[in-house]
């Protein structure tokens, strides 16, 4: 079975508080293959088989910007354990690898697997996104959040109580429009990764 396991390991833990507990709770709706779980100290890891889930996942790890974070790609052990830390194989291997990498890499985050060519692409456009999400102030990601539920810039400029040319002025900014498509190669990248098709 093909899947991305998910490494995440707290940046600066030693002078923050914990954060793997309230952050594994934030990310629980997510469609996980196996949920993320504390695997030691101040990291956590889970198992993904799905492009759009991997997706959304790492777009909220990098708006949190607290974690390096490695994504192993390749094949696991089965039948998978139910709990996420007893699971074995390649993936995992490579998950162990690229977040160790990911500690002195662009954005903190690394791909490693089978198919090294394919990590390469993903990883390149994870840190190009990643580039642009950084850039994002706390009003740009209003406007992302409520673009992202689907309502038009004049919507969103009733919700928030602005004119819809400041709306427009926010979302250039924030690179709204680049950062969708950025989602989607993502997306596109991660599941030919997985050997599949993105849905």
């Amino acid at each position: 079975m093909r899947v991305i396991v998910v490494t995440a390991d707290q940046r600066g833990s030693r002078r923050a508080s914990d954060a793997v507990d309230d952050t594994v709770a934030s990310l629980a709706d997510l469609p996980l293959l196996r949920g993320l779980e504390r695997t030691a100290g101040d990291e956590f890891q889970g198992v993904v088989d799905t492009p759009d889930a991997l997706t959304t996942l790492l777009e909220r790890l990098l708006r949190s910007g607290g974690w390096h974070v490695g994504l192993g790609a390749g094949e696991v052990e089965t039948p998978l354990p139910d709990s996420t830390r007893a699971g074995r194989g390649p993936a995992y291997v490579a998950a162990r690898e690229a977040v160790t990498g990911a500690k002195s890499a662009p954005w903190r985050l690394r791909v490693a697997g089978d198919d090294p060519a394919a990590a390469r692409r993903l990883e390149s456009a994870v840190w190009l996104w990643a580039a642009l999400l950084d850039r994002r102030t706390e009003r740009g990601w209003e406007v992302a959040d409520l673009v992202d539920t689907g309502l038009r810039y004049d919507a969103v400029a009733e919700r928030l109580g602005i004119s819809q040319s400041a709306v427009s002025q926010r979302a250039a900014a924030a690179g709204i429009v680049e950062g969708l498509r950025a989602r989607e190669l993502v997306t596109d990248l991660a599941a030919r990764l997985l050997g599949r098709e993105a849905r």
